[in-house]
């Protein structure tokens, strides 16, 4: 079950009030830094740009690939550990706004995490250290730590242990280019 908190609303939907939970400049300076950060080469400078004007929590040396979508409306609540990748075109949602209602939610990614591109993280979401999600997964419920996780809906592929197993039979081979 994802951790999220729910806010009803009367009228027309939620996301039509838009502007009644969240203020209109904070949403055009976040779409202009998440823009910037978007098609950024540097991986520093994005996480700068993460945690010094968008207020997420982001470890050291974390990458965020080519057009990683942070939550636009707040990206205050994503927090992605130490050594952990974004993978190209990912969505890390935040929020939600439905018809009667709208929800918001952490998003917790733990360190050296590797997610796959064109993924979508929903909100109040928490994926454990040394999880891999592969790519085009809809992440809607927790990801245990270590686990290998995928699809649509998501479900998971290896435990920590199977994946624990699977290193030892397979021998690490490093290739060397003369």
């Amino acid at each position: 079950m994802r951790k999220t908190d729910r806010y009803p609303v009367k009228g027309p939907n939620s996301l039509w009030q838009i502007y009644k939970t969240v203020s209109f400049w904070k949403i055009v300076k976040n779409v202009i830094v998440i823009e910037i950060a978007r098609f950024t080469p540097f991986y520093k400078w994005k996480n700068w740009m993460y945690r010094k004007l968008l207020n997420m929590k982001v470890g050291d040396k974390t990458a965020f690939a080519y057009k990683v979508v942070p939550d636009i409306m707040f990206p205050e609540k994503i927090s992605v550990g130490r050594n952990s990748i974004i993978g190209y075109n990912t969505t890390i949602l935040a929020h939600e706004y439905l018809i009667h209602e709208y929800r918001l939610g952490e998003v917790k990614i733990g360190d050296n995490v590797m997610i796959g591109a064109n993924s979508t993280i929903l909100p109040g979401v928490d994926i454990g250290d040394g999880a891999v999600v592969s790519a085009g997964t809809l992440v809607h419920k927790d990801v245990p730590a270590g686990a290998m996780v995928g699809g649509n809906p998501m479900r998971i592929i290896y435990t920590k242990e199977e994946m624990d197993k699977r290193k030892k039979k397979t021998p690490s081979t490093v290739s060397t280019c003369n």
